[in-house]
């Protein structure tokens, strides 16, 4: 019985030995640490979930809702900056509180992104629309809306992920795969808008609120109009008022814009001093609550954007439909 035993020992031990083995490997591994990522406007904080994907938790500083151009940041967003990893913003123009305030309230680590790096810059409409700085800090009347042209917004992709891979260059081939499907989408996204305003009854278009929608026409051709300057607070004057009613009338136009979170105030006035209608452009600054609830993407804003171009320019709808 002895010896039995001498046999059955080693063999006990060695059982014990793979069976704690194989427990130690079915455990559960800890999910890799996500990356922190805070962004000032809605372009940037799509742009940066979609490059980041699961690798990255994005947060968006404005609240959803919010109009952009007036927003300055509380003391509970230093608190989110300084946990944060990156903290990207849009330009100096858009935000110039921004490098200040992430630096002061960031920490050693925190990389700040300027995603308008790379960019060149449009002034922000005509010289008698603006003050050589105003009262937001839009220095020397530059229009900070840089994300609506497409050819800008893929530098801004790029851009997020540049700062992605150097603060986590083990993953760095996921987010070149992702900003370049992004790209990829981006530029399907203005072939769309070549395509279908090519064919258009009316190249100008005319729009009740601030001077936001420049990159876009020029990225176009087409002619912009707006009734106030580059700040969003900034109130038309009568003459630039009664110049729009005169050019509606004398071009023909069916339609005004107005933009998304601002009042419609002064597109309804002309609409009602002219029979015309007012449809909708959204400048993608911020986002409402229920689209952000939603998921709704920058791609999907821009889309309606080109829809409601479609219409208010009378464009042929065969070339809209060609894609």
């Amino acid at each position: 019985m002895l010896l039995n035993m001498r046999h059955i020992i080693p063999v006990l031990v060695l059982a014990l030995f793979a069976a704690a083995c194989t427990k130690q490997d079915s455990a559960p591994h800890p999910p890799p640490r996500q990356l922190t990522v805070v962004t000032t406007l809605f372009p940037l904080y799509d742009f940066a979930r979609t490059v980041g994907g699961e690798r990255v938790r994005v947060s968006l500083l404005l609240p959803p809702g919010v109009e952009a151009h007036s927003f300055q940041p509380r003391p509970d967003d230093a608190l989110r900056i300084r946990a944060a990893d990156v903290f990207v913003y849009t330009n100096q123009y858009m935000e110039p509180w921004a490098i200040k305030f992430a630096r002061s309230a960031g920490g050693n680590q925190l990389l700040l992104v300027d995603s308008g790096a790379g960019v060149t810059f449009l002034r922000g409409g005509r010289p008698e629309q603006h003050d050589e700085h105003d009262g937001h800090g839009h220095g020397a009347g530059m229009d900070p809306h840089i994300w609506l042209d497409f050819a800008n917004a893929q530098i801004m992709v790029r851009s997020i992920e540049a700062a992605l891979a150097a603060k986590d260059p083990a993953n760095s081939a996921y987010y070149a795969a992702n900003a370049t499907a992004l790209v990829d989408r981006l530029k399907a996204l203005d072939l769309r808008f070549t395509e279908t305003l090519s064919s258009c009854r009316h190249r100008t278009f005319l729009h009740g609120g601030h001077y936001a929608f420049g990159y876009l026409a020029r990225r176009y051709g087409l002619t912009y109009a707006s009734a106030a300057a580059v700040n969003a607070d900034a109130e038309p004057t009568p003459s630039t008022l009664v110049a729009l009613v005169k050019r509606v009338k004398m071009e023909g136009l069916k339609y005004i814009f107005s933009e998304e979170l601002l009042s419609p105030r002064i597109s309804e006035m002309i609409a009602r001093e002219t029979g015309i209608s007012v449809l909708m452009l959204h400048g993608a600054h911020n986002i409402s609550t229920e689209d952000f609830t939603r998921g709704t993407t920058f791609l999907e804003l821009m889309s309606r954007n080109l829809e409601n171009l479609r219409i208010g320019l009378q464009c042929s709808e065969q070339s809209s439909q060609q894609r």
